[in-house]
């Protein structure tokens, strides 16, 4: 594999060289020093991964990923040590088509490279998931803090609405929750591909970017109405018996966390009432599989359409297994889902 490094920062770059270097079959192709030369670089001598910083001179890396994902379509990355204050570059960047992001490792005084086995998990699953599907990546240009207590009250026969995404994933839900009525009487809950370090301040962005309570799920949460609940950690969300969430490690070979399917199967199995469930944009094949069990349960079920996908990969499994009800724009989804909900609570 292919790799490019874009850092401006010497000693991360060279940590990050070291890392691909330790790896048979890795091997770095080339190196820019901020985000216009990584695009002029991509478009003469294209990768197979690019690992993207994000705070860098000339062009930063949100915008390069925005200029190499519309001119020349490359997997990218997102490897930054900034992660205070600056969450809103990386969830940019991940709306513009970056597949994840992870932290940069760091070179130590002793010249060792500490922290890299996060790096090449998500290399690692990068590589499994262009193995098992070659998706073709189309950039559309567009683009969540309260922290809420779990309730005990029962609300079992409260109705979901479950989304899933990946890869332009952020943008795409802040599109869907901002069509939303914020007093609709219903609960959401989000699995949404992302690195647990950047969890928390993907639900911070999320809750400024749609002016709604959103926080990160924690074990024995029950979803309730006005609340939207992420998942969290590298283990996958799951409804477990009695309507309360809980993280598992299983099925522990996908290359999907947070997984979409893992979440959605669960609602079907332990949720009481029905609701709606939609897949939006995202490299790969997760939830379409989920996505059709909450179907074949009275779910209401949406996916979203190809021209406004930033990858058209989930939602385009699901539409191939025939899981979606509802094959929509994305500016149509929130609506959609709003109706649905509207009918379920008036039954």
């Amino acid at each position: 594999m292919r790799i490019a490094i874009v850092n401006d920062l010497l000693l991360a770059a060279e940590a990050l060289r070291r890392v691909i270097s330790s790896v048979p079959g890795y091997q770095v192709c080339w190196v820019a020093r901020d985000g216009a030369e990584a695009v002029r670089k991509c478009q003469a001598d294209r990768p197979d991964l690019i690992l993207m910083d994000m705070l860098m001179p000339v062009m930063d890396g949100a915008e390069a990923t925005r200029r190499i994902m519309s001119e020349c379509p490359t997997t990218v990355l997102v490897v930054s040590s900034t992660l205070g204050g600056n969450f809103a570059k990386v969830f940019e960047a991940m709306g513009h088509g970056a597949v994840d992001a992870v932290k940069t490792p760091e070179l130590g005084k002793d010249g060792n490279v500490q922290g890299s086995a996060p790096l090449l998990a998500k290399i690692a699953a990068v590589v499994q998931l262009k193995d098992r599907t070659e998706q073709s990546a189309r950039i559309k240009s567009g683009l969540l803090r309260h922290d809420a207590t779990s309730s005990k009250t029962d609300h079992s026969n409260l109705p979901i609405i479950a989304l899933g995404a990946s890869t332009g994933g952020p943008n795409a839900l802040i599109e869907v929750l901002n069509r939303i009525p914020k007093d609709l009487h219903a609960a959401i809950v989000i699995a949404q591909h992302i690195t647990a370090d950047f969890a928390p301040g993907l639900a911070s962005w999320m809750a400024d970017m749609c002016q709604r309570p959103v926080r990160i799920a924690s074990n024995h949460d029950t979803p309730h109405p006005g609340e939207v609940l992420i998942a969290g950690t590298n283990d996958h969300l799951a409804m477990i018996s009695g309507g309360t969430l809980r993280y598992t490690p299983e099925p522990a070979d996908t290359p999907y966390r947070p997984s979409v399917d893992v979440l959605l199967s669960t609602l079907a199995a332990h949720w009481k009432t029905s609701g709606v469930a939609a897949l939006l944009t995202g490299m790969g094949r997760d939830g379409a599989k989920g996505l059709m069990t909450l179907k074949e349960k009275g779910w209401h079920t949406i996916a979203q359409d190809e021209q406004t996908s930033v990858v058209y990969g989930m939602p385009a499994a699901a539409a191939e297994k025939g899981a979606a009800q509802q094959i929509l724009p994305l500016h149509e989804i929130g609506d959609a889902i709003t109706r649905s909900i509207k009918k379920l609570v008036t039954r």
